[in-house]
């Protein structure tokens, strides 16, 4: 949801591409994991999860630069960089590395 909050003020000149990257990676974390959760070998299960935490690894640099650009204040990237990090860490868990 924080991604989502975050691109909302994104530049009109974004909305249609880093806006739409950060939330398409978004939603990718959340749906590998729950088909992830859904496979029944563990190198299925792994294998979903290890493409939510590219996913989530591809959040951490698109925001990156969107902060470069000034499009997003430093402060306002506290909350999903904490999240970043507990997700990526959650997954890394998951997968076993």
């Amino acid at each position: 949801m924080e991604c989502y909050k975050i691109t909302k003020n994104f530049p009109d000149s974004e909305k249609f591409a880093m806006c739409q990257q950060i939330r398409r990676a978004a939603l990718s974390v959340h749906l590998n994991i729950a088909e992830g959760c859904s496979r029944k070998s563990k190198p299925d299960r792994t294998r979903f999860y290890e493409i939510a935490r590219g996913s989530v690894i591809e959040i951490d640099a698109a925001i990156g630069i969107a902060y470069k650009l000034s499009y997003v204040k430093l402060e306002q990237l506290e909350h999903l960089g904490d999240n970043i990090i507990k997700t990526f860490k959650l997954l890394s868990g998951m997968i076993g590395g």
